[in-house]
């Protein structure tokens, strides 16, 4: 019996080395890793610029508190903002403490104003927003809430795509809406330019804060962020995942007009933007800023786009909707998503699972074209022996 607590549903393999797009097992099978620790691992496997990063500040220093200046942390941060919309950089571990610091800036804001009422989230049917507890409840899923109460308050939910419940669902206590730019456990949902464009006004008309989520599609979908073609500016975003390049990093950008509230003491976090991370952090940027980089990153997910289009248009009684924009898909099934996923990997192709039936296809940024073929030919392959 294992030691572990049991809050996993684990696969019964287990990998030993990883190099790019591919996992290599204990027994020697090579699959095709389109999971990527869920949108993490952005530069695939073992990246050789990470590698060598992380080999180098580990000889020279991984850990210091917070109450000293910490240079790489200066630099990640003047990298982020002078490429964003951001002011100030709030560095964390992970996706749910960028949330929750999300949050508490929310809040922080308009009590420093005068205005401490204001102190509600609108959110959406669907969302994820991680696993801490106000995380939990601002997404408010039932499979994931169930047990945990009582319930953390301070969120008014609103169906998806709604927006006159959001119109409705704003009072004298509303400070933000919060929002995933793509909905990843939801099912790889975008919300469309135009949506984020008539947030942004609605939040302006109302005189409340406009939170973009961007932990899973941050540096994913061929632009620095999922809603710079939209030409908004929010006032918060949390970002994760990728922007370690699988080493645990998180981060709140935010305007300077929002931070007004974040004094001394207000927020901490222990090891939030130690050396380590942020070596890394500023690795992946090294990469991402590379000429041209991101701008192959639309392209290649144009071509996967096309790639899986051409099988739905085959399929389509087992591929409902292709989904997502750049190198973060999803592929909406008509038939069961589990079933298809084992298929998938059967023929050494790892996926994972969203809601509404859905299958997320995380290839790393540095995927090839004949890498994204191999995905394309086992998808395919995997079809016909549905059909």
């Amino acid at each position: 019996m294992s030691s572990v607590l049991g809050t996993y549903a684990r696969k019964d393999i287990a990998f030993t080395k990883g190099k790019g797009s591919y996992l290599f097992s204990d027994n020697g099978d090579k699959y095709l890793d389109f999971v990527q620790g869920i949108a993490t691992n952005i530069l695939g496997h073992c990246h050789e610029h990470l590698v060598k990063t992380i080999q180098e500040q580990s000889k020279k220093l991984w850990h210091v508190s917070n109450a000293f200046v910490i240079p790489d942390q200066e630099k990640l941060a003047k990298r982020l903002t002078d490429k964003t919309f951001a002011d100030f950089v709030c560095f964390q571990n992970s996706g749910t403490e960028a949330t929750e610091a999300s949050i508490k800036i929310a809040r922080k804001y308009f009590h420093k104003i005068g205005k401490p009422e204001k102190n509600r989230i609108i959110t959406f049917k669907g969302a994820f927003h991680g696993r801490t507890l106000a995380a939990l409840f601002a997404a408010n899923n039932p499979k994931h809430v169930e047990g945990f109460g009582p319930k953390v308050d301070g969120f008014d939910q609103v169906p998806f795509a709604d927006h006159e419940a959001i119109k409705k669902a704003i009072s004298k206590n509303t400070a933000a809406i919060m929002v995933e730019t793509i909905m990843g456990e939801g099912g790889i949902k975008v919300v469309p330019d135009f949506c984020l464009k008539g947030l942004r006004d609605l939040c302006d008309e109302n005189g409340i804060l406009l939170i973009l989520d961007e932990v899973q599609s941050a540096y994913r979908t061929g632009s620095f962020f999922a809603f710079d073609k939209s030409g908004i500016t929010p006032d918060i975003v949390p970002i994760a995942k990728g922007i370690g390049g699988g080493f645990p990093l998180g981060a709140c950008l935010l305007t300077k007009k929002v931070s007004v509230g974040m004094t001394p003491g207000t927020h901490g976090s222990t090891f939030g933007g130690n050396p380590l991370a942020m070596a890394v952090g500023n690795a992946v940027l090294d990469i991402i800023f590379e000429k041209n980089f991101l701008k192959n990153v639309e392209k290649k997910g144009e071509y996967l786009h096309k790639g899986l289009s051409n099988i739905k248009e085959k399929y389509p009684k087992i591929i409902q909707e292709i989904r997502g924009i750049g190198l973060i898909r999803g592929l909406k099934m008509v038939v069961d998503n589990t079933e298809f996923m084992k298929k998938l990997m059967d023929h050494k192709m790892l996926t994972v699972k969203a809601e509404e039936n859905v299958i997320r296809l995380f290839p790393p940024l540095v995927v090839s074209n004949i890498e994204l073929d191999e995905a394309i030919n086992k998808i395919e392959a995997v079809c016909k022996e549905m059909s």
